[in-house]
Protein backbone atom coordinates (compact mmCIF):
# COMPACT_ATOMS: atom_id res chain seq x y z
CA UNK A 1 0.00 0.00 0.00
CA UNK A 2 2.94 2.28 0.85
CA UNK A 3 3.88 1.61 -2.89
CA UNK A 4 0.48 3.35 -3.78
CA UNK A 5 0.69 6.31 -1.45
CA UNK A 6 4.15 7.21 -2.66
CA UNK A 7 3.01 6.68 -6.15
CA UNK A 8 0.34 9.84 -5.67
CA UNK A 9 2.90 11.89 -3.89
CA UNK A 10 5.37 11.83 -6.31
CA UNK A 11 2.93 12.60 -9.24
CA UNK A 12 1.16 15.81 -7.56
CA UNK A 13 5.11 16.57 -6.91
CA UNK A 14 5.62 16.68 -10.37
CA UNK A 15 2.82 17.23 -11.79
CA UNK A 16 0.60 20.82 -12.65
CA UNK A 17 -2.07 21.44 -10.04
CA UNK A 18 -4.83 22.17 -13.18
CA UNK A 19 -3.47 18.54 -14.54
CA UNK A 20 -4.10 16.82 -11.17
CA UNK A 21 -7.62 18.05 -10.77
CA UNK A 22 -8.37 16.36 -14.47
CA UNK A 23 -6.69 13.46 -12.98
CA UNK A 24 -8.82 13.62 -9.68
CA UNK A 25 -12.00 14.03 -11.65
CA UNK A 26 -11.31 11.08 -14.19
CA UNK A 27 -10.51 8.55 -11.31
CA UNK A 28 -12.93 9.48 -9.12
CA UNK A 29 -15.25 8.05 -12.32
CA UNK A 30 -13.89 4.64 -12.05
CA UNK A 31 -15.33 1.46 -9.79
CA UNK A 32 -12.23 0.36 -9.37
CA UNK A 33 -8.60 -0.13 -10.71
CA UNK A 34 -9.67 -2.62 -12.92
CA UNK A 35 -10.66 0.12 -15.07
CA UNK A 36 -7.08 2.18 -15.13
CA UNK A 37 -6.34 2.68 -18.47
CA UNK A 38 -9.62 4.72 -18.82
CA UNK A 39 -7.58 6.90 -17.15
CA UNK A 40 -4.30 7.48 -18.67
CA UNK A 41 -5.46 10.07 -20.75
CA UNK A 42 -5.61 12.48 -17.95
CA UNK A 43 -2.14 12.54 -16.78
CA UNK A 44 -1.65 14.44 -20.12
CA UNK A 45 1.00 13.55 -23.28
CA UNK A 46 4.11 14.92 -20.85
CA UNK A 47 3.38 12.39 -18.16
CA UNK A 48 6.45 10.47 -16.77
CA UNK A 49 4.73 6.78 -18.20
CA UNK A 50 7.23 5.07 -15.69
CA UNK A 51 5.72 6.38 -12.44
CA UNK A 52 2.14 6.36 -13.98
CA UNK A 53 2.37 3.04 -13.95
CA UNK A 54 3.91 2.64 -10.56
CA UNK A 55 0.53 3.93 -9.72
CA UNK A 56 -1.62 1.89 -11.38
CA UNK A 57 0.69 -1.55 -9.98
CA UNK A 58 0.78 0.18 -6.66
CA UNK A 59 -3.14 0.33 -6.64
CA UNK A 60 -3.26 -3.06 -8.47
CA UNK A 61 -1.61 -4.77 -5.20
CA UNK A 62 -4.32 -2.99 -2.84
CA UNK A 63 -7.71 -3.83 -4.86
CA UNK A 64 -9.49 -3.08 -1.97
CA UNK A 65 -8.82 0.33 -2.07
CA UNK A 66 -11.01 2.09 -4.10
CA UNK A 67 -11.90 5.50 -6.37
CA UNK A 68 -12.99 7.46 -3.37
CA UNK A 69 -9.73 6.71 -1.15
CA UNK A 70 -7.27 7.07 -4.29
CA UNK A 71 -9.23 10.25 -5.30
CA UNK A 72 -8.85 11.77 -1.69
CA UNK A 73 -4.99 11.13 -1.79
CA UNK A 74 -4.79 12.84 -4.86
CA UNK A 75 -6.40 15.74 -3.47
CA UNK A 76 -4.69 15.64 -0.06
CA UNK A 77 -0.86 15.66 -1.75
CA UNK A 78 -2.28 18.33 -3.58
CA UNK A 79 -3.51 20.86 -1.08
CA UNK A 80 0.11 19.67 0.83
CA UNK A 81 1.60 20.80 -2.43
CA UNK A 82 0.27 24.28 -2.40
CA UNK A 83 1.05 24.67 1.05
CA UNK A 84 4.81 24.20 0.44
CA UNK A 85 4.67 26.31 -2.41
CA UNK A 86 3.76 29.42 -0.22
CA UNK A 87 6.58 28.83 2.03
CA UNK A 88 9.19 27.83 -1.05
CA UNK A 89 10.12 24.59 -2.05
CA UNK A 90 13.50 23.18 -3.84
CA UNK A 91 13.87 19.77 -5.80
CA UNK A 92 16.97 18.85 -6.87
CA UNK A 93 16.57 17.74 -11.37
CA UNK A 94 19.01 14.96 -12.00
CA UNK A 95 19.56 13.84 -15.84
CA UNK A 96 21.87 10.96 -16.05
CA UNK A 97 23.33 7.69 -14.17
CA UNK A 98 20.83 6.60 -11.33
CA UNK A 99 22.42 6.21 -7.89
CA UNK A 100 18.96 6.04 -5.76
CA UNK A 101 20.71 8.51 -4.01
CA UNK A 102 18.86 11.22 -6.03
CA UNK A 103 15.30 10.98 -7.76
CA UNK A 104 16.15 11.47 -11.15
CA UNK A 105 13.78 13.38 -13.47
CA UNK A 106 14.33 14.01 -17.55
CA UNK A 107 15.56 17.77 -17.58
CA UNK A 108 13.01 18.02 -20.53
CA UNK A 109 10.15 16.80 -17.89
CA UNK A 110 10.81 19.34 -15.53
CA UNK A 111 11.15 22.49 -18.21
CA UNK A 112 8.03 20.98 -19.31
CA UNK A 113 6.16 21.83 -15.86
CA UNK A 114 7.08 25.29 -16.07
CA UNK A 115 5.97 26.16 -19.42
CA UNK A 116 2.92 24.17 -19.32
CA UNK A 117 2.16 26.06 -15.86
CA UNK A 118 2.71 29.11 -16.95
CA UNK A 119 -0.63 31.43 -17.47
CA UNK A 120 0.67 34.64 -17.62
CA UNK A 121 4.04 35.61 -18.23
CA UNK A 122 7.41 32.90 -18.87
CA UNK A 123 10.47 34.27 -19.54
CA UNK A 124 13.41 31.56 -20.71
CA UNK A 125 17.04 32.37 -20.85
CA UNK A 126 19.87 29.90 -22.45
CA UNK A 127 22.73 29.61 -24.30
CA UNK A 128 21.90 27.70 -26.89
CA UNK A 129 18.21 26.84 -28.81
CA UNK A 130 18.43 23.92 -31.20
CA UNK A 131 16.04 20.71 -32.06
CA UNK A 132 14.20 20.56 -29.11
CA UNK A 133 10.66 19.67 -30.65
CA UNK A 134 8.65 19.21 -27.10
CA UNK A 135 9.71 22.83 -26.24
CA UNK A 136 9.20 24.29 -29.16
CA UNK A 137 5.49 22.67 -29.07
CA UNK A 138 4.71 24.23 -25.61
CA UNK A 139 6.21 27.22 -26.24
CA UNK A 140 3.60 27.65 -28.82
CA UNK A 141 0.77 26.38 -26.95
CA UNK A 142 1.42 29.23 -24.14
CA UNK A 143 1.31 31.40 -27.08
CA UNK A 144 -1.70 29.99 -28.00
CA UNK A 145 -3.48 30.48 -24.40
CA UNK A 146 -2.06 33.88 -24.02
CA UNK A 147 1.08 34.03 -22.37
CA UNK A 148 3.67 36.34 -22.73
CA UNK A 149 6.66 34.23 -23.54
CA UNK A 150 10.48 36.06 -23.81
CA UNK A 151 13.26 33.95 -24.64
CA UNK A 152 16.81 35.31 -23.92
CA UNK A 153 19.68 33.76 -26.65
CA UNK A 154 22.93 33.86 -27.09
CA UNK A 155 23.71 35.77 -30.50
CA UNK A 156 25.26 33.63 -33.74
CA UNK A 157 29.35 34.33 -34.27
CA UNK A 158 28.03 36.15 -37.41
CA UNK A 159 26.38 38.44 -35.65
CA UNK A 160 28.59 39.20 -32.70
CA UNK A 161 28.03 36.50 -29.99
CA UNK A 162 29.84 33.23 -29.35
CA UNK A 163 27.54 30.33 -30.96
CA UNK A 164 28.17 28.94 -34.49
CA UNK A 165 24.73 27.91 -35.03
CA UNK A 166 21.81 30.17 -35.10
CA UNK A 167 19.42 29.66 -32.05
CA UNK A 168 17.93 33.26 -32.59
CA UNK A 169 16.88 32.49 -35.81
CA UNK A 170 16.03 28.81 -35.59
CA UNK A 171 13.25 29.52 -32.50
CA UNK A 172 12.22 33.53 -34.27
CA UNK A 173 10.92 30.90 -37.07
CA UNK A 174 9.74 27.82 -35.02
CA UNK A 175 7.89 30.39 -31.93
CA UNK A 176 7.16 33.39 -34.31
CA UNK A 177 4.72 34.83 -31.22
CA UNK A 178 7.96 35.07 -28.90
CA UNK A 179 9.83 38.22 -27.67
CA UNK A 180 13.27 37.06 -28.39
CA UNK A 181 16.39 38.94 -26.96
CA UNK A 182 20.20 39.34 -27.41
CA UNK A 183 22.84 40.71 -25.02
CA UNK A 184 25.96 42.86 -26.79
CA UNK A 185 27.98 42.99 -23.77
CA UNK A 186 30.87 44.49 -26.62
CA UNK A 187 28.58 46.91 -28.61
CA UNK A 188 30.07 49.93 -29.50
CA UNK A 189 33.84 48.31 -28.64
CA UNK A 190 36.78 48.34 -31.08
CA UNK A 191 36.54 45.67 -33.62
CA UNK A 192 40.28 44.04 -32.52
CA UNK A 193 38.93 43.75 -29.10
CA UNK A 194 37.71 39.80 -29.03
CA UNK A 195 34.58 38.46 -27.71
CA UNK A 196 35.10 37.93 -23.45
CA UNK A 197 31.02 37.21 -22.91
CA UNK A 198 28.30 35.40 -23.08
CA UNK A 199 24.82 34.60 -22.42
CA UNK A 200 25.79 31.15 -20.75
CA UNK A 201 22.89 31.16 -18.22
CA UNK A 202 20.05 28.71 -18.65
CA UNK A 203 16.88 28.93 -16.92
CA UNK A 204 12.84 29.62 -17.32
CA UNK A 205 10.69 31.12 -14.44
CA UNK A 206 6.89 30.89 -15.35
CA UNK A 207 4.47 33.65 -13.45
CA UNK A 208 6.64 34.68 -10.69
CA UNK A 209 5.85 31.27 -8.65
CA UNK A 210 7.78 28.73 -9.93
CA UNK A 211 11.69 28.62 -11.43
CA UNK A 212 14.29 25.89 -12.75
CA UNK A 213 17.69 26.91 -12.64
CA UNK A 214 19.72 24.01 -14.97
CA UNK A 215 23.01 23.28 -16.81
CA UNK A 216 20.65 22.08 -19.88
CA UNK A 217 20.62 23.81 -23.12
CA UNK A 218 17.56 23.98 -24.93
CA UNK A 219 18.77 21.28 -27.20
CA UNK A 220 17.91 17.53 -27.59
CA UNK A 221 21.22 15.71 -25.99
CA UNK A 222 20.89 18.07 -23.03
CA UNK A 223 17.90 17.39 -22.80
CA UNK A 224 17.34 14.22 -23.02
CA UNK A 225 20.95 12.38 -23.08
CA UNK A 226 23.36 14.52 -21.24
CA UNK A 227 24.06 14.09 -17.54
CA UNK A 228 22.67 17.58 -16.19
CA UNK A 229 22.05 18.87 -12.89
CA UNK A 230 19.13 21.93 -12.06
CA UNK A 231 17.06 23.48 -9.42
CA UNK A 232 13.01 23.42 -9.25
CA UNK A 233 11.94 26.31 -6.86
CA UNK A 234 8.16 26.40 -6.47
CA UNK A 235 6.89 29.21 -4.39
CA UNK A 236 8.81 31.41 -1.91
CA UNK A 237 10.71 34.90 -3.05
CA UNK A 238 13.02 33.13 -5.36
CA UNK A 239 10.84 32.66 -8.61
CA UNK A 240 9.68 36.37 -8.42
CA UNK A 241 12.96 38.10 -7.55
CA UNK A 242 14.50 36.27 -11.08
CA UNK A 243 11.75 37.33 -13.04
CA UNK A 244 11.65 40.80 -11.98
CA UNK A 245 15.21 40.57 -12.53
CA UNK A 246 15.50 39.41 -16.12
CA UNK A 247 12.83 41.95 -16.72
CA UNK A 248 14.69 44.41 -16.04
CA UNK A 249 17.39 43.63 -18.13
CA UNK A 250 14.81 44.50 -21.12
CA UNK A 251 13.54 47.40 -19.23
CA UNK A 252 16.78 49.14 -19.01
CA UNK A 253 17.78 47.59 -22.49
CA UNK A 254 20.62 46.21 -20.98
CA UNK A 255 19.33 42.99 -23.36
CA UNK A 256 17.54 43.88 -26.64
CA UNK A 257 14.78 42.55 -28.81
CA UNK A 258 15.69 41.00 -31.54
CA UNK A 259 13.86 42.08 -34.93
Amino acid sequence: MNDLWMAVAELVASTHADRIAVVVDAISALSSVSEFDRVRHAFGPNADQALTDRLYAGWRASPSIGPKEVTSAFKAAAHVMSLMETRGALELVWTGPKTGLIPTRQTEQVMLEVIDSAKSDLFLMTYVFYKASSIVEALNAAIRRNVKVCVLLESSSAHGGTVRGDSVKFISEAVPGAAIYVWRPTAGAAEVEPQTAAVHAKCAVADRRIAFVTSANLTSAALERNMELGLLIRGGSEPDRLQSHLEALVTTKVVERWK
